[in-house]
């Protein structure tokens, strides 16, 4: 096991109306004025943005609001929310939705106190400061309500880059596994997906000895392929949909990643997949993550045989281990289809005179990626390839 920090601040407050408590919780983090920071209609039709708003209220918690946040959050919306924080005097960020509402909540905090252009922060600039953020979750996926980690979108080139910075973790998070009852399937399922891809990224390892951090990520997975199942057969399941939220959480505060080696290769190629064909993140995870495991498999075959049996109830075959995690690759990929998820390309739009291009906005002001197969142009393209 390899030496590590690990500092995870953020106040977790789950359960069934908890949205209700914003407001002290806004003020116990020392906010005075907030940006509530949301998508598309859905939390005005559900009365969630009402409900928030008289939560504040009744906390003496000023607000101003930014709505428009799209998945794969754009620089062009986070520069409007910059400019609005300043003019109000803004002091907290509130965003209402999933990893794409929270990331772009992210991306404001901070470039409200930084005198350059925040891009600089998604291209290797240090984060040192931000606003506070607290978050209402509404799409159990990224696990950002937790995380360092924000995601945006340059308009200008369509590059999609992360910041990264224990100060980006959210002072608080509420989560109300009510509020992801209404999901579209599809976007249940490109949860699901996302979840189950942040702890892959980190079980395929070369680190050994690892054993506490294995078993956390198999419990995890397996978590999400029971319950999963439950939620997309029943929607309304509410034990389902709060274990898929808390796994969603738990697969991606790095709880589960301290002290090994991470590859993240494959969601640095989704990237490119998402902000060209404009899929889910979780649907280009779906497309590349079989293709991504079967070139990868000869690296450590046992480590993918391992994968087969503790996750995907495989018997291993001591003779062929090869044999195993082959198996054990192929359930992923029935499971994947199975809750709606597409598993190659072409299913997104793609084709293969794309690949290129993709190849060569992956590398763009960006240095080589993953660290279970460090990946190359040469590398990336082939895995795309086997994807269509």
């Amino acid at each position: 096991m390899n030496n590590f920090t690990f500092y995870s601040p953020t106040y977790f407050v789950f359960g069934k109306e908890t949205e209700k408590q914003v407001g002290q919780l806004v003020k116990k983090y020392g906010g005075h004025k907030v940006l509530i920071h949301y998508g598309g209609g859905s939390v005005k039709r559900s009365g969630l943005l009402d409900r928030v708003k008289a939560s504040l209220d009744a906390a003496n918690i000023a607000y101003v609001e930014l709505g428009g946040v799209k998945a794969n959050p754009r620089s062009g919306l986070v520069r409007e929310g910059i400019e609005l924080a300043r003019k109000e005097n803004v002091d907290f960020m509130l965003p209402l939705g999933g990893g794409s509402v929270i990331d772009s909540s992210k991306a404001i905090a901070l470039g409200v106190p930084y005198d350059g252009d925040f891009w600089d922060f998604y291209c290797g600039k240090a984060v040192e400061a931000a606003l506070p953020v607290g978050a209402i979750v509404t799409l159990a996926a990224s696990g950002s309500e937790g995380s360092t980690d924000s995601v945006v979108t340059n308009e200008d080139g369509m590059y999609k880059r992360c910041a990264d910075g224990d100060i980006l973790r959210p002072k608080f998070s509420i989560m109300n596994p009510e509020l992801t009852t209404t999901l579209p399937p599809y976007q249940t399922a490109s949860g699901i997906t996302d979840i189950i891809a942040h702890c892959m990224e980190r079980y395929f390892t070369k680190t050994k000895d690892v054993e506490l951090t294995d078993r956390l990520l198999e419990a995890v997975m397996l978590t999400m392929i029971k319950e999963g199942r439950r939620a997309m057969t029943d929607p309304t399941n509410y034990e389902a949909r709060a274990n898929i939220m808390w796994s969603a959480t738990i697969a991606h505060n790095n709880i589960t990643g301290v002290g090994r080696d991470q590859d993240w290769g494959t969601h640095h190629m989704e990237n490119e997949l998402s902000t060209t064909y404009g899929c889910s993140h979780g649907a280009g995870l779906a497309v590349l993550f079989s293709s991504w495991m079967r070139y990868a498999m000869k690296e450590d075959v046992l480590r993918f045989a391992q994968f087969a049996v503790r996750v995907w109830g495989c018997e291993m075959d001591f003779q062929n281990p090869e044999k195993t995690a082959n198996e054990g690759i192929d359930r992923y990929e029935a499971f994947i289809k199975e809750i709606g998820m597409p598993i190659s390309i072409t299913e997104i739009g793609g084709k293969e005179e794309d690949i290129p291009k993709l190849v060569e906005s992956m590398f763009h002001g960006a240095p080589n990626h993953g660290n279970f197969i460090p990946l190359t142009k040469e590398i990336a393209s082939e895995i795309y390839h086997m994807a269509l």
